[in-house]
């Protein structure tokens, strides 16, 4: 933070949700964190020089992954929509979903996009869809389906740029 170098071991602090490595006197700005255990050590069998443990990289199982919340690609105008068929005014639901307007103002125009939390209380507030499932791409079945060599271009989902 203060720009010199680092003498001795240096500090993980946490700033306004920043970790970093800091100098003796620039820890006093931050949080001091715990530095992080090392693993545990794991012994070897002594006859074939193997680990001990039945993680062998064949036999395990990969959980599925579950599907992820996304925010849909015209969520300005859908909250836009949705404010004016209740005929609300900004200032209204910035009250309904605790807000501030020019947060309101943002969404609707699309400069920023709301996390998922003020995407749910959108949709409550105004009885509208803003955030949707979206499954996890299998590569292993995107392998097989695909004829000829894999390409970026044969396994990416495009969404339609703004402009």
């Amino acid at each position: 933070m203060c720009g010199q170098p680092i003498k001795g071991q240096p500090i993980r602090i946490k700033i306004d949700g920043a970790t970093m490595d800091v100098c003796k006197e620039c820890s006093k700005f931050g949080k001091v964190q715990k530095v992080p255990r090392r693993p545990k050590y794991v012994q070897k069998n002594k006859k074939s020089g193997k680990n001990n443990s039945n993680n062998n990289k064949n036999n395990y199982s990969r959980r599925p992954e579950e599907p992820t919340d996304e925010l849909i690609e015209n969520y300005g105008k859908v909250v836009r929509q949705g404010r004016e068929a209740q005929h609300l005014s900004r200032e209204q639901l910035g009250e309904k979903v605790f807000e501030k307007v020019s947060v309101i103002a943002k969404i609707e125009s699309e400069k920023m996009e709301p996390d998922i939390k003020t995407a749910k209380k959108l949709e409550k507030a105004l009885n509208i869809n803003l955030i949707e499932k979206v499954e996890p791409l299998d590569l292993e079945t995107m392998k097989n389906i695909s004829s000829g060599a894999n390409t970026i271009g044969s396994i990416v989902k495009f969404k339609k740029s703004k402009k």
